[in-house]
């Protein structure tokens, strides 16, 4: 039998390569200088191929931001398998293998191995860049995660992919490299396709002097030995092992990673490959060490914190100097036990862990949208499109403030992410994890009975420490991709959370430090399921502060269709419990978050409504000026482009179109950045699937914003200043015609536009130059699919099965 398959499978071979002739080796011309990987190649891939290879969702898992992901090559394995009954090997560059050799070993392939004669390439990376020079017409759709892209593994695999889709070259679905830029990848291929050598490496990866100062004191404090260091190190580590740490004397630039290492400060570091901050790291003796980050920094996944002395002290005040509940201790304990930091790190007081939480609420937030997942997406259909997030104070935490209760509940504040990352499929239907969270939401809700029977006041909103601080962070969903933002920028958004300790602590255990995107679909579904009832906890917050009146009607208008009172505790959202909030309006939400901001949050904070998509109540509706001649006049024209319901995106449904970047030119003696936000309405958001059937595009809206927001655009709008009102006219009064037909292909850039290189390097620059310590190369993978014209309308529906895991 055996021998039979291999029989087969050789004449298979045969006929595909006698069918599909592999493509002739690329012609090359010679260069006649020395070209360099870090010199020369790297900021070609960085600027037209890093785009869309950078992560998890890159094609063939082939990440081109460093030589290592280059020389690793492609897979055809994909990560984002929301339907595999068994978790997979994790495959995270520079963790789960050292060298070449043990990659291929797990199935990658090599893409920039050339085997022909002297002034050709016949490389997989240089036979896909040709392919688009032969064929750079674009038609069909482009989705860089379609399942028609091609892994091939070598040039027969190729050859038949190109043969069935000749259009499919490099960069896929994108205008191509300039010859130059050809023609440098492949001198450098031609020479050896060497990378960095000894000493670049060196500069790559070692500190810089000031950095290495700062390493050396950071690492002495994780690393001390004594068992209150210790418990502390661990909890912080388990905090920031996703963050892009930068030490504020260093400036920005260059970035760390903390990780657990098997050699002490001073020796190479040698991570330790666990799958979870928290499992087992395996061996005696580790050390928490810092690890240059030198790999392009992509926006995605750049979620940074800054150190310096001041964060070190508050650390010691928060986690050294403060008693703790008992002596300090590092037992071992068992797998399951090990994934509730409710029992883990049961000896550190409370207040000083959600403290510290609260000094990093900003980082925190993007840890969910841009943690372990790249793009966030098993958060993303659990949480409305935009809303805004404030947190309890300390002091009002009855949680924080009486210390025993979380201990008491421990049993109670398990999650599903103790099941690990390869469930059985009858844990998938489980309620087990609801009864335990309904328990614990009804103790809490008795202990605020007895703790304050009056109710929570503003007092009770966490306003902040330092100008630094976000009491109120926005965010929003740009339907699979996600952004955090300090303050509240936008329109009055339906629902509003308020986040207190136990709560934040199990949303990052639960889709950051326990999610496992090699996780098979039980662990999937499970961290999806569960996201609900923290989702509808943070609702129920903020509904207590309102008139007991409005809490039931507020929360059924949040889930139209659905009856979440069933997974929101109806005696908790029922209780009898009073505000202290005194109300002078008939609008409790929109006058508690405007007290909120205008009168409780620390004014340093620099936290208020924005100037063009808030309307307070007594504010004239906007509408659409008649001529154009003031600021004034632009500024009214985008509030009223703000209204439901406009032109444009009551046609444009797609789910590719909810977010855009936009050039004005020499407006008001300047070129100016803008993003449009698209909301879109969803009755509820409590069910993982038939979203589509929750939409209501009559209710969608368009927001505007200075500056850059997201990370993936879906498009990119390039204007004259004198064209706005044309522009105005487009968005406000769209109704699919020729005329406007012809005005969306004027001022949107579509992926086949000759110009769309260029566009693109502008918005990168200005973002660069903007914010330079939290910037980061966009993510072109949600780029409109569409080579020309518009997206389709009603696309949503088959965008949502095609990419939702």
């Amino acid at each position: 039998m055996v021998l039979q398959r291999i029989m087969i499978a050789g004449l298979v071979a045969l006929i595909v390569a006698c069918v599909y002739r592999a493509p002739a080796p690329v012609v090359i011309p010679l260069s006649e200088r020395p070209v360099g990987y870090l010199a020369d190649v790297a900021p070609v891939l960085e600027a037209r191929c890093v785009v869309c290879h950078s992560c998890y969702n890159a094609p063939c898992q082939l990440k081109l931001s460093s030589f290592e992901g280059l020389d690793r090559g492609g897979s055809k394995i994909p990560v984002y398998s929301g339907a595999r009954l068994d978790d997979q090997a994790p495959t995270r560059l520079f963790t789960d293998a050292r060298t070449t050799r043990e990659w291929r070993a797990k199935g990658f392939h090599a893409v920039s191995k050339n085997t022909a004669a002297a002034g050709s390439d016949d490389s997989i990376l240089m036979t896909l860049l040709d392919a688009k020079r032969r064929h750079p017409e674009l038609s069909g759709t482009y989705h860089a995660e379609a399942e028609d892209l091609t892994c091939a593994s070598d040039r027969d695999e190729l050859a038949e992919f190109l043969a069935k889709h000749p259009d499919r070259g490099m960069p896929f679905g994108f205008p191509g490299i300039s010859e130059y830029e050809l023609e440098t990848i492949g001198s450098w291929l031609q020479q050896g396709g060497a990378g960095p050598s000894p000493e670049q490496q060196a500069r790559l990866t070692e500190p810089s002097r000031v950095a290495a100062s700062e390493i050396e004191k950071w690492e002495a404090f994780l690393n001390h030995e004594d068992a209150k260091h210790a418990i502390t190190a661990r909890y912080l580590y388990e905090h920031f092992f996703l963050a892009h740490v930068n030490f504020k004397r260093v400036g920005p630039g260059e970035f760390y990673e903390l990780v657990r290492s098997t050699t002490p400060s001073g020796q190479g570091v040698v991570p330790i490959p666990s799958v979870r901050p928290y499992d087992d790291p395996g061996v005696g003796r580790f050390y928490y060490r810092f690890r240059k980050i030198h790999s392009t920094i992509v926006h995605k996944t750049h979620i940074v914190v800054e150190f310096d002395d001041r964060t070190l002290a508050r650390f010691r005040e928060l986690f050294i100097d403060t008693p703790w509940l008992e002596s300090s201790h590092g037992e071992v304990l068992d797998a399951e036990t090990e994934a509730n930091p409710f029992l883990v790190f049961a000896q550190i007081r409370p207040v000083s862990r959600y403290r510290f939480m609260l000094d990093h609420s900003e980082y925190f937030l993007r840890t969910f949208i841009r943690g372990p997942v790249c793009k966030g997406q098993i958060a993303l259909n659990v949480v409305n499109d935009h809303f805004w997030v404030m947190f309890m104070d300390p002091a009002a935490d009855a949680s924080v403030t009486h210390p025993d209760f979380l201990t008491s509940q421990a049993a109670n504040l398990r999650m599903p992410t103790e099941l690990g990352s390869d469930g059985m499929l009858l844990e998938t239907f489980t309620d087990e994890y609801r009864e335990l969270y309904s328990r614990f939401y009804r103790a809490k809700t008795a202990l605020y009975g007895r703790v304050t029977p009056e109710g929570l006041g503003l007092d009770a909103i966490w306003k902040g420490r330092r100008a630094s601080d976000a009491p109120v962070l926005t965010i929003y969903r740009h339907f699979d991709s996600a952004s955090v933002h300090k303050g509240v920028l936008g329109a009055l958004p339906r629902t509003l959370w308020v986040v207190d300790y136990p709560q934040l602590e199990r949303i990052y255990y639960n889709l950051v430090a326990g999610f496992d995107v090699f996780g098979n679909i039980t662990h999937q579904v499970n961290v999806r399921r569960y996201m609900d009832f923290l989702r509808i906890e943070g609702e129920a917050n903020f509904l207590n502060f309102l008139p007991k009146e409005e809490r039931v009607p507020t929360l059924e208008s949040w889930y139209v269709g659905h009856k979440a009172l069933d997974n929101a505790n109806a005696e908790a959202v029922l209780t009898e419990r009073d505000t202290q909030m005194v109300y002078r309006t008939d609008s409790p939400k929109r006058e508690f978050i405007e007290r909120v901001v205008d009168e409780h949050i620390l004014q340093s904070t620099g936290i208020a409504f924005d100037e063009i998509n808030y309307l307070r109540a007594d504010d004239p509706q906007p509408v659409m000026p008649e001529k154009f001649e003031t600021h004034a006049d632009f500024m009214s024209g985008l509030r009223a482009l703000t209204v439901s319901g406009t032109g444009f995106i009551r046609h444009i449904t797609a789910s590719e179109a909810n977010l855009a970047l936009v050039r004005v030119r020499n407006f008001e003696g300047s070129d100016h950045l803008m993003s449009i936000v698209v909301n879109r309405w969803h009755d509820n958001v409590n069910s993982m699937f038939r979203e589509t059937s929750r939409l209501d595009p009559s209710k969608d809206a368009i927001e505007f914003h200075h500056g850059s927001i997201g990370s993936y655009p879906n498009a990119f709008i390039d204007l004259e200043g004198s064209d706005l009102p044309d522009f105005f006219d487009l968005l406000a009064n769209f109704d699919g015609s020729a005329a406007y037909q012809a005005k969306y292909e004027r001022y949107f850039i579509s992926r086949s536009d000759p110009r769309f290189w260029s566009v693109y390097d502008w918005f990168q620059q200005r973002f660069a130059n903007a914010d330079p310590l939290e910037s980061g190369l966009y993510d072109l993978n949600r780029y409109m699919s569409e080579p020309h014209g518009l997206p389709n309308s009603g696309q949503l529906a088959d965008d949502s099965a095609r990419t939702r895991n």
